[in-house]
This record gives C-alpha cells, sequence and structure tokens, in this order.
C-alpha cells in the first residue's frame, strides 16, 4: 500500500504535464500520423518512428513523447483497414484479423466488421494503459522469473494454435506450420552460424527471410490476386449503410470475449520478443476454443475480429513494461522508441529501473498518453469506418496496380534489395498455391514467426540444463520445469487437444469444395520434395553444430505428416475433403480471368523493375495495366500513373528510402527518383 501511496503524486504531476494544450496537440498530431502509416499494408510502427527519428533530438522530452506514443498506439488499429478491406495483413499484429474481417467486407459488412475492430482497439488500449499504471511497480520481481525455460514455453504455446487453425485435415495444417519453420530457419544459423538452404554464393538467403515479406506473400498476394481474376468490386454488396453502430454492439455482446483477449495481450506484450507477431493468433485461438458454434469461423464470424483486435492494443501497454523498467525492447518499435527518448531534450531520460526513481512524472506521462492515443484514434476511424468501407464497392481493377505499388514498396523497405521482391512473388506464389488446396496459411505463418524463437530458447535451454544435468540431476530438473513451466506445459498440452478436436469445425480458409485428385496430389509432392532437401541439407551440417538439430527435427516429424497423407490421398476417393481444390467450385472456378495471365502483372512488374529501376517500370506498369486489363481511357491511365508516381515519391522522401534500382541505373547516373 506504500509504494502506491507514493506514487499518487507522481501520477498528479503526470497528469499536470500531459493535460496541456500544446502536449495534447503533439499527441494528436502524433495520432494523425500513425493512422496514415497504418493504413499501407507492410509500414507499421518501426516505419512510423523511423520517419520521426530525426525530429526528436533536441526536442522537449514531454512533446517528444506525445508524438511518439500517439503514433506507437494507433498503428495497430489503423492497419486494420488493409486487413479488413483488402484482405491483406497491415502489419504482423493484424493477421489474424484478415481469417474473418475480410470475408465480412465481401458481405458488404465492412463497416460492421471495421467498427467492431475499433471499439475493441480501444478497449484493449485502455486495459493495457491501466494494466502498466498498476503493474509498473510490481512487474519487476514477475518478469525476471521469466528464463529461457519459461519463454520457450510461451512460444510452444504459440505454436498450440496451429491446433485451432489445422483446418479439416489436421496433418495438413501441421505440416504448413512445420514448412513455415523450415523456411524461418533459412540463413545463417544463430548458435554455430553455418548457412542453411542458403550459400555464400547468394548472400540475400543467408540473411533469411523478412516477416513482412512472407506476411505480404502468404496472405496479400493471394487475396489481390484472386478478386483481381474476379473483375469485380471486393463487395458484392453495393450498400454499405450504417453498419459501424452494428459493431459497436456486437463488441459490446462479446466484452467478456475482449476482457479476456485483452488479458492475454499485455501478459504476452510483458515478455520481450514475442509481441504482436503471436498475441493476436494466441487471441483467435481463445476466441475460438470458447464459442460454442464454430462453423463460421473463416466465414465472418464478428469474433474473431473482437478476440485478436483486443489483445493488439493491449500488447501496447504490456511491452512497455519490459522497455521502460529494464530497457529490454518488446519489439521492434520498441527498440527504435528506446533510441528516441535518447535523443530527447538533452538526454536526461534514460529507461530502465533509473526511471522509475527518477522520472516516475514521465514513466506515467506515457502511460496515460498511449490511453488517450487510443481514444482519439479509435475515434477518428470509427467516425472515418463508413467512409472508407465504400472503397469495397469500387471496382478492384482500379484498386490492385495501387495494392500492387504499395507493397511492392514496402517489401522491398525491408532490406533495399531487388531480391526482397523476387522473394515477394516467390512466397506469393506459394500462398496462392496453399491457398488452392486448402493447406492451412495462418499455420505457416505462426510456423515462421516462432521458428527463430522456438530454435533459440530451445538450444539455451538444452545447453544450460546439460550443464546443471552434469552438476545434479534435481538441478537440471528444477531449471527446466519451474512451477511457471508446468503451468505452461498444462495448457499448452489443454489446448493442443481441445483445438485437435475441434480443427474439422473451422475452415479459416472457408469452404473449399474437393476436386481432382491429380493436382492436389502433385503439391503435396512438391512440399514434401522441400521438405526432405531441407532436412538433408540439415543433415550435412557438421554433426558438432547445434543448427543442425531444429530443423532436422522438424523436417523429420514433416517428411511423417507428409507421408501419412500421400498414404492418405492414394487410398481415399477424390471427393475426401484432402483433395479440397478452389479451382473446382466458387469463385476461383467461375473466375474470368486466368490465374498465370493475372499473376503474369505482378511478374511483369518485377521483370520491367531489374531492368529500368522501379519508378520507370511502375510508370508502365500502372499506365498499362489501367489501359489493357482495365480498359480505362488514355486520360485516365495518364492522371492515375502520375498521381501514382507523385505519392511513391512523397512516401521515399519522407521516409528517406530509395527505391529498387535496375540495370540501366548500373551504365547511367540518372537523378532521383531514378536513382
Amino acid at each position: 500500500m506504500d509504494v502506491f501511496l507514493s506514487a499518487l503524486p507522481a501520477l498528479g504531476d503526470a497528469w499536470g504535464l500531459i493535460l496541456q494544450p500544446v502536449v495534447l496537440g503533439y499527441l494528436v498530431l502524433g495520432v494523425i500520423m500513425g493512422l496514415c502509416i497504418g493504413v499501407f499494408p507492410g509500414l507499421g510502427g518501426i516505419a512510423g518512428l523511423s520517419l520521426l527519428l530525426p525530429f526528436m533530438f533536441g526536442m522537449d522530452p514531454i512533446l517528444g513523447l506525445a508524438l511518439m506514443v500517439g503514433m506507437v498506439a494507433v498503428v495497430p488499429t489503423s492497419d486494420t483497414f488493409a486487413s479488413v478491406l483488402m484482405g491483406i495483413p497491415g502489419s504482423s499484429a493484424s493477421q489474424a484479423t484478415v481469417l474473418d474481417g475480410f470475408p465480412m467486407a465481401k458481405r458488404g459488412q465492412a463497416a460492421r466488421a471495421l467498427s467492431a475492430a475499433f471499439a475493441s482497439s480501444l478497449f484493449g488500449g485502455l486495459v493495457g494503459a491501466t494494466f502498466l499504471t498498476v503493474f509498473i511497480l510490481i512487474a519487476r520481481p514477475i518478469v525476471l522469473e521469466f528464463r529461457t525455460p519459461e519463454l520457450l514455453m510461451i512460444t510452444i504455446f504459440g505454436l498450440s494454435m496451429v491446433g485451432i487453425l489445422a483446418g479439416r485435415v489436421a496433418i495438413k495444417g501441421l505440416v504448413a506450420a512445420g514448412l513455415g519453420m523450415l523456411i524461418g530457419t533459412i540463413g545463417e544459423g544463430a548458435s554455430s552460424g553455418d548457412l542453411r538452404m542458403s550459400t555464400y554464393d547468394l548472400p540475400y538467403l543467408a540473411d533469411g527471410l523478412k516477416l513482412v515479406i512472407v506476411g505480404l506473400g502468404i496472405f496479400a498476394i493471394p487475396e489481390i490476386i484472386s478478386l483481381l481474376r474476379q473483375d469485380r468490386a471486393i463487395s458484392a454488396e453495393p450498400q454499405i449503410g450504417g453498419g459501424w453502430i452494428e459493431g459497436i454492439k456486437d463488441w459490446y455482446a462479446n466484452i467478456w470475449l475482449s476482457v479476456r483477449c485483452s488479458i492475454i495481450g499485455v501478459i504476452v506484450g510483458v515478455i520481450p520478443g514475442l509481441g504482436g507477431s503471436v498475441v493476436d493468433w494466441i487471441a483467435y485461438g481463445h476466441a475460438v476454443q470458447t464459442t460454442k458454434d464454430k462453423s463460421n469461423f473463416g466465414k465472418g464470424e464478428v469474433r474473431g475480429i473482437i478476440g485478436p483486435e483486443s489483445s493488439n492494443n493491449a500488447k501496447e501497454g504490456g511491452g512497455l513494461v519490459p522497455t521502460l523498467l529494464f530497457g529490454i525492447p518488446g519489439s521492434g518499435s520498441m527498440a527504435i522508441f528506446i533510441g528516441a527518448i535518447a535523443l530527447l531534450g538533452s538526454g536526461q531520460i534514460e529507461v530502465g529501473p533509473a526511471m522509475l526513481k527518477n522520472n516516475l512524472d514521465i514513466t506515467y506521462s506515457i502511460v496515460w498518453l498511449l490511453a488517450l492515443a487510443n481514444v482519439v484514434g479509435t475515434i477518428i476511424c470509427i467516425f472515418i469506418s463508413g467512409g472508407i468501407a465504400k472503397l469495397t464497392t469500387i471496382r478492384f481493377a482500379l484498386l490492385a496496380p495501387f495494392l500492387f505499388m504499395i507493397i511492392s514498396f514496402a517489401a522491398f523497405q525491408s532490406g533495399q534489395n531487388l531480391m526482397d521482391l523476387v522473394a515477394l512473388l516467390a512466397i506469393g506464389l506459394l500462398g496462392i498455391l496453399m491457398r488452392r488446396f486448402d493447406w492451412s496459411r495462418p499455420a505457416f505463418l505462426i510456423g515462421f514467426v516462432l521458428s527463430n524463437p522456438a530454435e533459440t530458447y530451445a538450444n539455451q535451454a538444452l545447453q544450460i540444463a546439460s550443464s546443471r544435468f552434469r552438476k545434479s540431476f534435481g538441478e537440471g530438473i528444477d531449471y527446466l520445469f519451474s512451477p511457471i513451466v508446468i503451468v505452461l506445459i498444462i495448457i499448452t498440452v489443454v489446448s493442443v487437444v481441445l483445438g485437435l478436436r475441434q480443427a474439422k469445425n473451422i475452415m479459416a480458409e472457408g469452404d473449399v469444395k474437393s476436386g481432382s485428385k491429380r493436382a492436389p496430389f502433385i503439391f503435396l509432392i512438391a512440399i514434401t520434395g522441400y521438405i526432405a532437401f531441407a532436412y538433408f541439407n540439415a543433415w550435412m551440417i557438421p554433426e558438432y553444430s547445434r543448427d543442425r538439430v531444429f530443423p532436422m527435427f522438424v523436417g523429420g516429424v514433416c517428411l511423417i505428416g507428409c507421408i501419412a497423407l500421400i498414404i492418405r490421398m492414394m487410398m481415399k476417393p477424390e471427393t475426401d475433403t484432402i483433395f479440397a481444390d478452389r479451382e473446382m467450385d466458387g469463385d476461383d472456378a467461375t473466375a474470368t480471368h486466368g490465374l498465370w495471365p493475372t499473376l503474369a502483372w505482378f511478374a511483369g512488374l518485377l521483370i520491367l523493375t531489374s531492368l529500368f529501376g522501379f519508378i520507370i517500370a511502375l510508370a508502365v506498369f500502372l499506365f498499362s495495366f489501367l489501359k489493357i486489363r482495365a480498359g480505362m481511357s488514355t486520360l485516365y491511365c495518364a492522371a492515375y500513373t502520375a498521381c501514382g508516381l507523385a505519392f511513391m515519391c512523397a512516401m521515399a522522401w519522407l521516409l528517406n528510402r530509395d527505391f529498387p534500382p535496375g540495370l540501366l541505373q548500373g551504365y547511367f547516373d540518372l537523378p532521383w527518383p531514378f536513382t
């Protein structure tokens, strides 16, 4: 009680700081910037904070914090626009929202889905801020209890969500997750530096694939191609209506789900390194597990939006606990946040234990700025959601070139390498085929996201445990099986059992009809071939290296799963769910344009970029696409192209980024933006 009473003066000082008009003005400016950044897929909080860094040097601390917190708080809110309206994850924290938000948009319920998401985000953000207010004084001993075994179990618990999202054929979902983990191991191993599925002749793969590329490739490219093939608007319903009020009612009817998922968000947010990449999947899995009728998930179930969106914003509050208390960034954006704080004023603010001692008022100012930013951002989003939802009634052929432009630029920013676009196309093709044959893309993405932490924590835990076992068997057991680990093991086992039992009722990819045997079987053989090659590649690594253990284990388990699938395919008739194929029935089967000619447009943009650079290629692509594919007038095509190029140049200038160069730039010294 004395601890809380001693903090009361700091709370009062914090409110005095943030209620100044100039501070509130900077907060609103940060919120507006965050909303603009979050709307564009693939950018997210890291890009936004990078944009602010040059302005932080010497700025008044409370003004700089208001600007940064305003931006960071609302990116998980505004990235919902892309997830719901386009089926494109606005960031790694909004991937699960796509599963039910996009189907609702296609049914003409975009405004309802958006408003339910924004109400959930607001509530989650307030829960996160409230949690941080109380927890900030008692968090240190709790967070310090999480050692490597506990972090490993949290990661495994995240992987247990695969059981929920495995689909009607559970083995396919498990193999999909394993495939994602194997692709996540591409590059230099963390333990010994051995290369896996890459060579020094191709240095791009030595660094591994970036999450933004895999996320956009697995979800964005397949949905854009599918809608483009149908040559219609996203929504089949011409009227949007006042669905945003109905969405708020949906949230209120499921308020206890929002409470539980918000708590999940702050708890996972406290654990450094996990954050938004996994919390939305855990919340989505919880929403599925606690719903009696699970048949509507993946088709437009509003609970599938409320759960993840509540956790996404709540995790920002949790993520500030290790950031402010220990100086340990809870995510990539928090790492930039720490660096920016060091630039404020004369450098008198230092994150870590000293901040609680010397700057408790600043600490609580950050907390309540976070809460206010969520309120302001959500109010703005709710008021504009009805208008923005009308984008779903625009013919998609007019939106597609803009989306191709945005995701290509976003993918390139991850590594500033032309190979980023090649990787995006390759992962996009994999996503198209997984979507077609009903292989769980969410399970794949969970595997990819958790591959690195799972391998790192497993290696560290086993290494430390072995040294303790050599001293004393009991000491090794105590280290591996602490009370927290045992509780997490029980929760994980229950989650897996319930998930696999319920998987047949959950269609994360929607209802996909069965087709002929040939195409699904060929795709399975291709997947099996890659997994076998990955296993052999890991086996070739020297025996003393720990970098071979994880991919060999995952590859071995996946090969067993592939063999089981092959046997089932050989024994079952073509009407079995294992032969699901979207080209046999539904929108893809009746599409007016073929898959490969449609994908060729995006491939053409890549080829032109490699020859002439991104800006020249983009000009040719936009004009040609609108003229040939969309059938628009020459004047319209020229105006659209000019606007697109101006927008890209403005984005690159603001973010201080370059465009992908081509062969042309190697022979001629061209001015910006053609360089």
